[in-house]
């Protein structure tokens, strides 16, 4: 029976108790694939989970983690040999099924990926789901026919784990970003990213009661949602789309239809979670090859098990820039 160091948060009488502890693969729920994990990341879902907010995680004790990168130790199915490195998120991973907290995970093979050419373990779990909810932005603005001779594009909650990797997707495909961020003392990181300007987020936080502002952003990228993604879709410009994909400000936002029917903009849901696997393939594989990014380490700040209750309390805080990676190995 193989033992393992997991991540373990139980519900108690005065609150939420983290701890590392030690368990077994034989606890784990049947799945197809067993996955020794080597690297996850830590993101804002990770901190609900473990600070027990409804609507997350419904029993405890729970390891969170919704990502996981690492290599196949077992598996019931041949598309998916042992000893292949892969990556494991979304789904209900980290949610209610033990997650990339723990150095061991088994999962349905509907929830794992192999690990495209190029990329390592470590780079996709800098990625994350950050990473790949932030390419999925970029490539809904895409498909909507956005062009870098269009004008600038905005990307909000830029200092954080999706806003960060957008702004250098955004910038290695030529396009000129305008980052806005609440952190004021980031700006060389922002510009290290690629965004050529980087704008407060006061500009856009306060609520206007005008139906449309000035154009000013080709397209956007928002992570925060609230009063900011409504001054965001009032200030864009005609033909103009939003990626939307965050809710740390609100998850609601007020806008009258005038900016959709006057201007032509366009509102673009993005979800990560329980994305066909090979759309998720998709953007994996864009990761790895013409989207790869060269500043990857630049964004990332690694924790190991025994750091990630302060890392959890850091992110919940929004004290978190860009990603965190968790190593287990």
């Amino acid at each position: 029976m193989t033992s393992f160091d997991a991540f373990w948060v139980e519900r108690a009488d005065d609150g939420m108790r983290h701890q590392v502890v030690t368990r077994n693969v034989d606890d784990l729920p049947e799945g197809d694939v067993l996955v020794e994990v080597f690297y996850s990341s830590l993101n804002y879902k990770d901190g609900m989970s473990a600070k027990g907010i409804l609507g997350v995680t419904r029993d405890y004790p729970h390891t969170p983690g919704i990502d996981a990168a690492g290599i196949i130790r077992a598996s019931s199915d041949p598309t998916l040999p042992v000893g292949e490195e892969v990556i494991v998120i979304g789904f209900d991973l980290g949610m209610n099924t033990p997650g990339g907290f723990g150095q061991y995970i088994r999962v349905p093979s509907g929830w794992v990926v192999p690990m495209p050419a190029g990329l390592s373990l470590r780079e996709s779990m800098i990625l994350g789901t950050a990473g790949l909810t932030a390419a999925l932005c970029v490539e809904k603005l895409l498909w909507m026919n956005a062009a870098p001779e269009q004008g600038p594009v905005l990307v909000t909650g830029a200092t954080g784990g999706v806003g960060s990797v957008a702004v250098a997707l955004l910038a290695n495909l030529g396009f000129e970003v305008i980052a806005m961020t609440g952190k004021t003392d980031q700006n060389d990181y922002l510009s290290g990213l690629g965004a050529e300007t980087i704008i407060g987020r006061e500009s856009l936080q306060e609520n206007s009661n005008r139906p449309m502002l000035k154009p000013l952003y080709a397209h956007a990228v928002d992570a925060v949602g609230g009063p900011i993604l409504s001054n965001v879709i009032k200030s864009l410009s005609p033909q103009g789309s939003v990626a939307i994909c965050g809710l740390v400000a609100s998850s609601s936002f007020d806008v009258s239809v005038l900016p959709f029917i006057l201007r032509g903009v366009n509102v673009l849901g993005v979800d990560s979670v329980e994305l066909p696997l090979e759309d998720k393939a998709r953007n994996w594989t864009k990761l790895a090859e013409e989207w790869r990014l060269a500043n990857l380490e630049a964004m990332a700040t690694e924790v190991e098990l025994g750091g990630l209750s302060e890392s959890i309390e850091k992110i919940m805080e929004g004290g978190v820039v860009g990603r965190t990676l968790v190593r287990l190995r």
